[in-house]
């Protein structure tokens, strides 16, 4: 694989999903192995981006600066592990804005293709959510869906992308990407 890549989901993937929002560091908590997962995959030559709908901040739930503090206690767990993300791509806008970033929408992909120079053909995208394995699968990425967050919901209502690949976790998700990376 030319192009080692990863993007994910934050919520639900990362850590645990909120319906209420994650709207402080202390909301902020981890799903079980996926900080190692990550550290995994830094450790393997991997460069990890998050790409996250953030309508929270749009919405005025919490502004830019809770924001980066929630992202400042993921990039510290994440480092604790020995891993690394290098970087975090988000959406501030509120879902009835006509924004491109926003996924389903394939803007925050666009951009990471732009800012890595990288195609982000059969790069592996992990997400709870459709919306997230559709904005990855407009560029060509490999859809993986984690059934943690609102991932069994997603599975339930069917209709994902073609190739869609399924993990119980990132863990899971981790495991298969490495290993396929040494075929």
């Amino acid at each position: 694989m030319p192009n080692k890549l990863v993007i994910l989901d934050r919520d639900g993937v990362i850590n645990f999903d909120s319906a209420q929002f994650i709207k402080s560091p202390a909301e902020w908590k981890p799903i079980p192995g996926s900080l190692e997962a990550i550290a995994r995959l830094t450790q393997s030559g991997y460069k990890v981006v998050v790409a996250t709908n953030q309508s929270g901040v749009g919405g005025g739930l919490f502004d830019m600066e809770m924001l980066n503090q929630i992202h400042a206690k993921m990039h510290k767990a994440v480092v604790a592990q020995g891993g690394r993300i290098d970087a975090i791509f988000y959406c501030p806008h509120t879902a009835d804005s006509k924004c491109e970033c926003r996924k389903p929408k394939p803007g925050m992909f666009k951009r990471i293709s732009e800012t890595f120079n990288v195609d982000l053909a059969g790069i592996p995208a992990v997400g709870d959510s459709l919306r997230d394995l559709q904005a990855g699968g407009a560029l060509g990425c490999q859809p993986m869906l984690v059934l943690t967050g609102k991932g069994e919901k997603t599975k339930g209502e069917g209709d994902l992308p073609a190739g869609t690949l399924e993990f119980a976790d990132l863990a899971a998700a981790v495991d298969h990407i490495l290993r396929e990376e040494k075929k």
